[in-house]
């Protein structure tokens, strides 16, 4: 799974270049941990971004494979998940992943 995600190019997914630069950004969270909104908002250099980066993160078209599940809520809460499934679909793919939230 994880050469398959080295392939996925994040530029060929239909969206915004904002929304594309958050997906990129996903790549980066390695399996097994998770980061907030507000982190991920940090790590693509836009820190007062936190609600459009959870929109854009929200808005992925390939959940899984680009693990917004991955990403939570400030405080510790799992937020949303767009991926088929809903929200227990990522509480699984963290369960999966040994992240131990709930």
């Amino acid at each position: 799974m994880e050469k398959y995600l080295a392939k996925i190019n994040s530029e060929k997914l239909p969206g915004t270049q904002f929304q594309k630069t958050v997906w990129r950004e996903l790549l980066n969270i390695p399996r097994g941990q998770v980061i907030s909104y507000a982190e991920l908002a940090r790590r693509i250099g836009r820190p007062s971004a936190t609600r459009a980066v959870a929109n854009a993160v929200g808005a992925n078209p390939l959940a899984p494979q680009v693990p917004c599940h991955r990403v939570i809520r400030t405080d510790g809460t799992l937020g949303g998940y767009s991926g088929p499934g809903g929200i227990e679909t990522k509480k699984k793919l963290l369960h999966a992943e040994g992240v131990k939230l709930f």
